[in-house]
C-alpha cells in the first residue's frame, strides 16, 4: 500500500494508506480516533450491536503500521477509547497486545472528547492534553498550524466512500483509524470552514491525493 509524501508547515510527512501519519524525521507514528471498545460501549448502552472483532481489527492494522515504520514514538490523537468505561474494560488480551507494541518506544495518548479521564493502568504510555514539537498535535483543530483528528473526514471517490486525511494551510486532520467509526464528508460546512481549500488524501489500496474546495473548482474551470 503506497503512502503519499507531502509537506505541511515546512515538515516532510507521510500519509499512510492505513490512515496513519508518519513523521520520518522524528520517527513518530500518529493515529487518531481508535475508539477501542466501541462494541462494548454500544452494547452497554443498549445501542446497535457491532461485530465483536472491531477492536482486534483496529489492533491488527496498528500493529502492521508499527512493524512497517518502526517508530520511536506512537501518538494517539484522542478518542483512543470509546469512553472511559470502555478503556477500563478492555480485555487483558488487548492490553497485553498494546503493551507488546509499545516495547522499546514511547506511547502517548492525547485526551479526546470521548476519553478525557485516567488511563487504564494495564495500558502502556502516558496521557497528554496536546503535544508541540515543531508542530502542535491535539485532538480537535484549534489555532493552527496543527495536526488533529476528531472529525473522521471522508470523501467519495470512484463510487466509494473512503476515509481521508484533510490538509489545508493551517490544519491537517487525520482520518479515524478505528474500525466502524463513521465519518464526516470533506464538503461538510464544519470541515469547509477549517479547510476551505486544500488536499484530501484518500485511504484506499494506496494513499490517493485529491484537490478539494476552491482548488478543485479552479481545476475544473
Amino acid at each position: 500500500m503506497t503512502p503519499h509524501d507531502f509537506t505541511f508547515d515546512g515538515h516532510g510527512l507521510q500519509a499512510r494508506a492505513s490512515g496513519a501519519l508518519f513523521w520520518p524525521e522524528r520517527r513518530w507514528l500518529v493515529v487518531a480516533d481508535l475508539h477501542l471498545g466501541k462494541s462494548e460501549r454500544m452494547a452497554r448502552r443498549g445501542g446497535s450491536l457491532l461485530p465483536p472483532y472491531e477492536t482486534q481489527a483496529t489492533l491488527d492494522r496498528l500493529g502492521a503500521e508499527i512493524a512497517a515504520t518502526d517508530p520511536v514514538t506512537v501518538i494517539s490523537l484522542g478518542d483512543g477509547f470509546d469512553d472511559d468505561a470502555a478503556g477500563m474494560a478492555l480485555p487483558d488480551t488487548v492490553c497485553h497486545a498494546l503493551q507488546a507494541m509499545a516495547q522499546g518506544r514511547d506511547w502517548i495518548w492525547v485526551s479526546g472528547n470521548h476519553d478525557p479521564g485516567a488511563l487504564n493502568p494495564k495500558l502502556p504510555g502516558q496521557v497528554a492534553v496536546e503535544l508541540s514539537d515543531g508542530l502542535t498535535f491535539r485532538h480537535e483543530a484549534g489555532r493552527g498550524p496543527d495536526v488533529s483528528g476528531h472529525f473522521h473526514p471522508c470523501l467519495r471517490l470512484a463510487g466509494q466512500r473512503l476515509r481521508c486525511f484533510l490538509k489545508g494551510s493551517d490544519h491537517l486532520i487525520l482520518p479515524a483509524f478505528g474500525a466502524y467509526t463513521g465519518g464526516l464528508a470533506v464538503d461538510d460546512p464544519v470541515l469547509r470552514r477549517l479547510v476551505p481549500q486544500g488536499l484530501a488524501i484518500a485511504c484506499a489500496h494506496r494513499a490517493i491525493p485529491v484537490p478539494v474546495g476552491a482548488a478543485k473548482t479552479r481545476r475544473r474551470a
